[in-house]
């Protein structure tokens, strides 16, 4: 299989891409993004500058390297979309579309996509399995909405075999956090290492489900290898750990006692937050491709705070 990685140097991306290379080899994996400059940074060849808004540009790649499988992360996440809700349409929106009708016309083996649980909104129960009651209050949120359903449609009306994860907050140390409402999960263990006290958005009793990145890239794998006949859907739940903001508060001060923390939550990211449920059930990912979460908030938070400590730390 050749693939190719769109957005690929966001927070997934680029650490996803070495986990592909190593596996299926490094020609075998073509990345793209808009940011020139990032990508001959971050990422070896083969690389290409492209925007999935430009649908000829996606089409040059595929030609080129002969690609086999697209994985499509190009988005604008929550609360930059909020700001810019006409990039993120664009993007988000005519971005996949332009994906999806290429691979229909090339005849690619699969689409991988990334939902969120930004689909969900205040009427959907919470603990919500893969099929409820979505009813999101922003753009990205309906955006991946429309993502699911479309995925769905081309795998039914087409044979294109469309498939996803639906990701709660994802926690990593390697990148920098790209515009997401539970990007204080990670900004806070900065704020930690370099002393420097922190003022989360949310309230601290704001709970909700997360991700560790070592997980998501195991989940990633996982999905991408899952024989399709034993897909019961197109997006599965992942649940890796469900923590309230204060919770995460206490356990970075286990290891950091000075670390100071105030509230001051942010209206629009506030509200985004009480709209997401406090978990997922991911039962049936557990059932059709073995799907386990290996990291909680105790083990996540020693690795955070050990391996981000050694980056801040040389710079």
């Amino acid at each position: 299989m050749k693939f190719l990685v769109t957005g690929a140097c966001g927070q997934i991306g680029s650490e996803l891409v070495p986990v592909l290379r190593q596996r299926y080899g490094r020609y075998n994996v073509v990345v793209s993004d808009i940011d020139t400059t990032r990508l001959m940074t971050v990422f070896d060849e083969p690389s290409v500058k492209a925007d999935v808004t430009i649908r000829k540009e996606i089409e040059n790649v595929i030609e080129a390297y002969d690609i086999d499988v697209i994985i499509h992360l190009a988005a604008i996440l929550s609360a930059r979309g909020e700001e810019n809700p006409s990039l993120a349409w664009r993007v988000n929106v005519e971005g996949l579309y332009n994906i999806l009708e290429i691979a229909r016309e090339y005849d690619l083996d699969m689409v991988f996509i990334p939902s969120s649980i930004a689909v969900y909104g205040p009427e959907t129960p919470d603990n919500p399995g893969d099929i409820a009651i979505m009813r999101p209050k922003t753009l990205y949120g309906i955006s991946k909405v429309l993502t699911e359903l479309l995925g769905e449609y081309y795998y039914m009306k087409y044979g294109l075999d469309v498939r996803g994860l639906r990701l709660p907050g994802v926690i990593s140390w390697k990148a920098k956090p790209g515009g997401g409402t539970t990007d204080y999960a990670v900004e806070a263990f900065y704020h930690a290492i370099l002393r420097r006290e922190y003022v989360f958005w949310v309230r601290p009793d704001t709970r909700l489900p997360m991700i560790y990145m070592p997980d998501v890239l195991k989940a990633f794998i996982q999905l991408i290898e899952a024989d399709d006949n034993k897909l019961t859907v197109r997006f599965y739940n992942v649940q890796g750990m469900s923590f309230s903001a204060k919770e995460l508060e206490e356990a970075i001060r286990k290891y950091i006692p000075d670390f100071k923390a105030y509230y001051k939550p942010d209206p629009l990211r506030q509200k985004i937050a009480d709209s997401w449920p406090k978990t997922i059930d991911d039962t049936r990912a557990r059932r059709d491709w073995g799907w386990r979460p290996e990291w909680d908030l105790e083990k996540m938070t020693v690795d955070m705070i050990e391996n981000l400590s050694k980056m801040l730390l040389r710079q």
